[in-house]
Parts: structure tokens; sequence; C-alpha cells
């Protein structure tokens, strides 16, 4: 997981000058992230709580040795940062905002598969974070997250603060949270998370949080059972009585037909071997078992 963020983090602010870009900035520096720079074209020169700011991310990589960039950028304009940074070698970008058209984060991760050591978190999600480093790239309330031995991917922003609390408070903490998106289109996925998880030896067990819409689930249950997953897993679903066709919230969370509903992913998950939980603070008591305590 280290691949991800580490102690080595050294984060640029794509929009640090908005309102969000400014008031998470600051969350992000109190916590202990290491943000060295932000940017916003045509403001260079100015600082924002103490952060430098810039008119394009190659400054921030030049002069700061930023490696990974957060993006609060507007939707019609998060497309070309994404690129921007992708561009100025930005190692690991994390793009929390939502909107953007899907025709944007297919070109950028086009991109980025080029450039083959690029990782993209999002967008449409609330980012990164390691209590064991205290470093978070992104929006969590790092409050609520304490070091342990639990790892959570989850498609939903507020579904992680919640059950990560549960987990905090049952003692057993995390050890990396990645909030991959509810977008249908993302850069890092339940698989290529649980492949991280796979190698990370302080991570005991892992949560997947889903929800209705999409075949992410379904793949991962896949990819658990024909690998012979070696850490259990435990799982939650989101929108079990969401009508057939409408969607819930996320752009990603639509069920057509048969497709994409909670009972095709629940049969997968537990045909794989991963226990469900019918409520997020059941999840808990299932991590339990899982690891006999």
């Amino acid at each position: 997981m280290r691949s991800i963020i580490n102690q080595d983090t050294r984060v640029v602010v794509q929009g640090i000058t908005g309102s969000e870009g400014k008031f998470h900035a600051s969350l992000m520096l109190q916590y202990g992230t290491k943000v060295v720079a932000g940017v916003t074209p045509g403001k260079g020169g100015q600082e924002v709580e103490g952060v430098p700011v810039y008119d394009t991310v190659a400054e921030a990589v030049t002069n700061d040795g930023a490696n990974t960039s957060i993006i609060f950028v507007p939707a019609a304009f998060a497309g070309k940062a994404l690129l921007e940074a992708i561009e100025a070698d930005i190692k690991t970008i994390v793009a929390i905002t939502d909107g953007i058209p899907q025709k944007d984060p297919i070109e950028c991760l086009a991109r980025a598969k080029q450039k083959d050591d690029v990782i993209i978190v999002g967008p449409n999600c609330p980012g990164v974070i390691d209590p064991r480093i205290n470093v978070k790239v992104g929006i969590m309330p790092g409050r609520i997250f304490a070091p342990g031995s639990i790892g959570i991917v989850s498609r939903s922003g507020t579904l992680t603060y919640e059950i990560a609390w549960y987990i905090t408070q049952a003692g057993m903490g995390q050890t990396t949270c990645v909030g991959i998106g509810g977008d249908a289109i993302v850069g890092l996925d339940f698989i290529k998370l649980l492949e991280m998880f796979r190698n990370d030896a302080e991570t005991e067990a892992v949560v997947l949080i889903g929800e209705i819409g999409g075949n992410a689930e379904e793949l991962a249950a896949q990819y658990i059972k024909e690998t012979n997953y070696p850490k259990p897993v435990a799982a939650y679903i989101a929108g079990r009585l969401a009508p057939p066709g409408k969607r819930m919230g996320h752009a990603g969370a639509i069920v057509m037909g048969n497709a994409g509903t909670a009972e095709s992913k629940i049969k997968a998950y537990t045909e794989a071997g991963v226990l469900v939980a019918e409520k997020p603070g059941d999840t808990v008591n299932l991590l339990k078992e899982l690891l006999g305590r």
C-alpha cells in the first residue's frame, strides 16, 4: 500500500485557491500530510495556508518536489487538470471532483496507462488515508481513523467513514483506506487494491464497500475465488431497496434489469467465501468472526 501514499508523499493541491481546495489543504496539513504546493492558473506567487501557489503543476514538481496531486478543480476543467498532472510526471493523482464528463477520465486513464507507473484514484471519491503514518490525500475526517490491521476499499465516501468508525471503536483500526469513487469509470478498482492489500503484511483483513450498479463487485468476487485470495474479506452492499432503472446518487449506481443488482453482488460474494453484512455496523462482527476474535 506504500505505492499509493507513504511518508515520502509530497502533495500539490490543484485548485487550492478555491474554497474546497483551501479548506481541505488546511485539514491535510493538520493531519500530517506534506502539502508542498498549490496550483491555480493565473494566481502563481500567492500563498494559501503558508503553501506556495504556482500557475502549473510542472512548477510545483520542479520547485517543491511534488509527487502526488489532489484535484479540486470544477468538473468542466478537471479533465485538463488530470492530464496536466500526468504530463508533469505526478505518480499518484486523487481526483475529488464530482460530475466530470465520462470522456475525460477515459482519455486520462488511457494516457496514464501509457506512462505505466501513474496511479489515479477517483474521480468523485473521498481519497486515500493511512492512519499508520498520518498521511491523507483526500477529504476523509482524520479523527475517525486509527492505526490498525483492516484495509478498506469503498465506492461510497460516507459509508467509508461510518464503517471505519465502527472498526476504530472495536479497537481494530485500519491500515489504508481508499475511496475509489462512485462514477462508472474510475482509476483504481477493487481488484487492483485487493492485489495491493495482498502484499501489505500489516493488513490482516479487507472490507469491500460496494453499491448497486455496474459489475465491480462481481469481478472482485471472481478474482477472490479464482486466486484463492489469502486474506479474509468482508463486504457491505448499499442500495438493496433501490428500484430498478433509477440512479441512486452516484453515476455508477444504476441498475438495469438484472445487471448490477444487490442480489447479484451478494450472491457473487457469498459464492467466493466473502461474508456480506446486512447493515454497516454488522461489518465489525463479521471481521471478528473471520479473524477469530
